[in-house]
């Protein structure tokens, strides 16, 4: 992006930021790597130095860059490396590389089981949900928002639990579910609408990664369905076996 591309519909530091974010995930900056300093990329872009300073600040929060006092500003090493396997647990995932997980509950609404939702909860059509809308971050920086359904009547006042307990493997904890396993993993690529890139705090265009999936009880009971959408900048999926 340069200064010609700039456009007076989004703020300034928004524009400048998500053309450092897209040469980043295009490789022209490298995890470990230096970005220029704040007086060239100003002159790249046709900005002043508090534009570029708000822009560098903004892809801090995303976890894309770092500063380091003396020396400039860092691209991160930034994928969080996430296992697929039958037992597959946002948090301990990213417990396990060393970052604070958080789900934060978006919205919940109670509605009846369509045909093909009935079928993945074996339930009949009808029957009554709650679709549970959550965000998930690690170290403050959102990685997936996900849409996930579960029985209404199995599991009463789910989305209060969630709000409070902010996972979905202590939600089940709550109604005894010790334990349960990923039944199906489906993976499709797209790019990410309005709702999303707000919540991913992603720019426009940008791809993500959507897993539908469903998890069952021990017996083989079906618990929940899901749909996530991961910010395909920030993580890679590892297909591991169990």
């Amino acid at each position: 992006m340069t200064a010609e591309a700039l456009s007076s519909g989004v703020a300034l530091w928004r524009q400048v930021a998500d053309g450092i974010e897209l040469a980043i995930a295009d490789g022209r900056y490298l995890p470990g790597g230096k970005l220029p300093g704040e007086t060239e990329i100003a002159e790249n872009y046709g900005v002043n130095r508090h534009t570029v300073r708000r822009a560098l600040a903004a892809l801090a929060e995303r976890g894309l860059v770092r500063a380091e006092r003396g020396s400039g500003t860092f691209v991160r090493s930034r994928r969080i490396a996430y296992p697929l396997r039958t037992r597959t647990r946002f948090s301990e995932i990213i417990n396990a590389g060393g970052r604070e997980p958080r789900g934060q509950l978006i919205a919940a609404e109670r509605e009846a089981a369509t045909g093909a939702l009935a079928g993945q909860l074996d339930l009949d059509i009808g029957a009554p949900l709650f679709r549970i809308e959550a965000l998930r971050s690690a170290d403050g920086v959102p990685i997936s928002r996900g849409t996930t359904w579960l029985s209404a009547v199995r599991f009463p006042d789910a989305p209060k639990v969630f709000a409070a307990k902010r996972s979905m493997t202590k939600v089940l904890a709550h109604y005894g579910i010790s334990d349960y396993r990923r039944l199906s993993t489906r993976i499709t690529a797209s790019v990410v609408d309005a709702a999303d890139a707000a919540r991913l705090d992603l720019a426009a265009g940008r791809p993500v990664l959507v897993v539908e999936s469903i998890d069952v009880a021990a017996d083989g009971t079906p618990l929940l369905t899901s749909r996530a959408r991961f910010a395909a900048e920030r993580v890679e999926f590892v297909i591991e076996p169990d």
